[in-house]
């Protein structure tokens, strides 16, 4: 593994890089006590061992979140159902809802009769299926389409505490939630209280304790207070990342800090969002990366690239993919014909036709056999064979029989 910020590697089990001092975030993943397990066509529960905990007798199931995972059964020929089982195979919940999230502060949206409501985590039906639309819970609140076909928000008991009369809402971020009034956008608390009057063009979460906003057609900044903290003068902004933000002038790229600073000059093509320190940018159909004070630490020579992610970014040369660290060097020789970004400590490829798995070292743990893979999350990978699909964990490990 290498560390995201000086670069050097850093040894198995390590939480501090042993060259900067960085403290770490978790690598690889321990894989969940149950395991998602396909039997044929049907669907049951292993645990690490693959010995079967829960019997394959649903039609899907997905992993466990809140101690809940989502099966389906199929009613007839195409009438899915959704419940939940626990950890003991018991169904806590009882297939009969058209669909349903999962479990997001204690709740999960479901829909019932072509109508939206929330249940938790025995079943019971907390707020009743009565909304045209819905969303998931974020910071205690979640949005939800009245009988008016105007938006509001609901608290987790199911009080309407925000009333329906946006034309459109988004779920809370940073205590505030953006909503369209009369085809302009603002900013509620979660109150209710209008604390951003709605009257912009555009606009989009906050992050950073700011959100990018346009006016008469130009980009610009709010601080929480509704203070125009960034004047909107930019043709095009992205939203604040690491205390930069991408912002256009003149059909180029540069960025700003949270203090409307340009500290990176709108020279460049292209560029993206900075993540681990550095951020692409394309100069002349090349790509390199910046630091954040705009000095170009790896030179635009690639034909592609994508952000930093575990310290390695994914890089294209004449047709081909591979890794440079953070130093630029190429850690990962460009020999694969695709690539994504690294995840858990690994990174789906391309090779031959087929995708498999290598890791920060290069080695292929995981051989190139799948038509599709999916990056891991929470120690599992969702992949494809011959168009059935199953889960395998970071040693290769199928959780599934044919």
């Amino acid at each position: 593994m290498l560390c995201p910020s000086c670069g050097k590697t850093i040894p198995d089990g390590s939480t501090l890089c042993p060259g900067c001092g960085t403290k770490l975030a978790s690598g690889k993943k321990k894989v969940a006590a149950l395991i998602p397990y396909r039997k044929g066509r049907k669907w049951g529960f292993c645990n690490r061992d693959r010995e079967m905990v829960i019997p394959a007798t649903y039609d899907s199931a997905a992993a466990f979140s809140e101690s809940l995972a989502p099966v389906d059964l199929l009613r007839g020929t195409s009438d899915r159902k959704v419940g939940f089982v626990d950890s003991r195979g018991n169904e806590a919940v009882p297939t009969v809802y058209d669909n349903a999230d999962d479990f997001c502060e204690g709740l999960a949206r479901v829909k019932l009769n072509g109508e939206y409501g929330y249940i938790d985590g025995k079943g019971n039906m907390a707020i009743p299926a009565v909304y045209d639309g819905a969303d998931s819970f974020a910071e205690g609140l979640a949005r939800v389409i009245g009988l008016n076909n105007k938006w509001g928000f609901v608290d987790l008991r199911g009080n309407m505490t925000i009333p329906a009369v946006y034309d459109g809402a988004l779920s809370f971020r940073e205590g505030l939630a953006r909503v369209n009034f009369n085809g302009k956008w603002g900013f509620v608390d979660a109150r209710g209280n209008m604390t951003i009057p709605a009257i912009y063009d555009n606009a989009d979460d906050f992050s950073e304790a700011l959100a990018r906003v346009n006016l008469y057609g130009k980009w610009g900044f709010l601080d929480a207070k509704g203070n125009m903290a960034i004047p909107a003068i930019y043709d095009g902004a992205d939203s604040f990342a690491e205390g930069l933000a991408r912002v256009v002038l003149n059909d180029k790229q540069g960025f700003i800090d949270t203090k409307g600073n340009m500290v990176v000059l709108a020279v460049y093509d292209d560029a993206d969002d900075f993540g681990e320190g550095l951020a692409r940018v394309e100069v002349e159909g090349k790509c390199g990366f910046i630091d954040t004070k705009g000095d170009m630490v790896i030179p635009a020579a690639y034909d592609n690239a994508l952000p930093f992610s575990g310290g390695l970014a994914r890089v294209e040369v004449d047709g081909k993919y591979g890794f440079i660290d953070t130093k630029g060097r190429m850690t990962i020789p460009a020999i694969y014909e695709w690539a994504l970004s690294f995840s858990e400590g690994f990174a789906s490829v391309g090779l031959n036709g087929k995708w498999g798995f290598i890791d920060a070292e290069g080695s292929i743990p995981i051989a190139a056999i799948f038509d599709h893979a999916d990056d891991f999350c929470e120690g599992l990978a969702w992949v494809e064979v011959k168009g059935k699909c199953g889960y395998i964990d970071s040693k290769g490990t199928q959780y599934w029989e044919d």
